[in-house]
């Protein structure tokens, strides 16, 4: 089965309306030929409906940075699936590492109450997959080990399990639909990078891991990207890997120039 790449864009607390909507008109041009990579921007909530407005009529595809699993109710700050898809988003991150509160490189500000408030678990992870999926997004959900996980040798049970217990109870159809990203958590914001065959061998691992669960079919199915610290320079060679899709692109989104060569690394 051939896999549609991926290339998301998640532009994290970065750009003003004005900023998005000049970001997005610039890449569309650029992107405009890339027709066998799907092409996701995920702007922050404030800039969702100028994003949307953008990006009428091109292939790209308007993505958010998290949902809340409630519709409705008395839940200050959270967004419901409902609303992303009224404003226009076909896709949601899910699990992110900054949002489950695992940092590659705290910033010095970050006390532990405030890791506690962010801290996502896996079964919100569950609940807002399901949730998303219900209200007819596709989800792209976040797995990856923290450098003292790896450095113990746990990588492989840590994200085994974040998968499990993330995708616990979906059907094998739902799962088959979604994006699965492995984000190294040491290679957010770092600079740093998985070394490619390290990094498609995790993908592997999450690959296996939905064979087992969910079946053969569904592994086959699900795209599962790279994310952490991709760029122009190591776009092509992590993408050429059987088990990558695709990436999950931060700092390097943010620029057109730099987003579009990433998206035609992908072809």
């Amino acid at each position: 089965m051939a896999r549609m790449p991926i290339v998301a864009g998640n532009w994290k607390m970065h750009k003003t309306i004005a900023e998005a909507r000049d970001l997005v008109n610039a890449l569309k041009p650029q992107v405009a030929d890339a027709t066998g990579v799907e092409v996701v921007v995920c702007p922050p909530y404030t800039a969702l409906a100028a994003v949307r407005e953008a990006v009428a009529g091109s292939q790209i595809a308007l993505g958010a940075q998290d949902v809340f699993w409630k519709e409705k109710g008395a839940y200050t700050s959270q967004v419901a699936p409902g609303m992303l898809t009224d404003a226009g988003c076909r896709y949601v991150i899910i699990g992110h590492s900054e949002s489950r509160g695992r940092f590659g490189v705290p910033e010095p500000e970050m006390t532990e109450a405030l890791l506690r408030w962010f801290g996502e678990t896996d079964e919100s992870v569950n609940r807002k997959t399901k949730a998303a999926l219900a209200a007819g997004l596709i989800p792209i959900v976040c797995v990856g080990e923290t450098l003292d996980e790896r450095r113990a040798g746990q990588a492989d049970a840590v994200i085994a399990g974040q998968v499990e217990r993330g995708l616990a109870g979906l059907s094998a159809a739902q799962v088959a639909g979604m994006v699965i990203a492995y984000e190294p958590v040491w290679a957010i914001g770092t600079g740093e990078t998985c070394d490619t065959p390290e990094a498609n061998r995790i993908c592997g691992v999450i690959r296996s891991v939905v064979a087992r669960v969910f079946g053969a079919e569904a592994a086959e199915a699900v795209r599962i990207q790279y994310g952490g610290s991709v760029k122009p320079g190591n776009a092509r060679e992590l993408f050429s890997q059987p088990e990558i899709d695709g990436g999950l692109v931060g700092g390097a989104a943010l620029e057109a120039d730099s987003f579009a060569q990433i998206v035609k690394a992908a072809l």
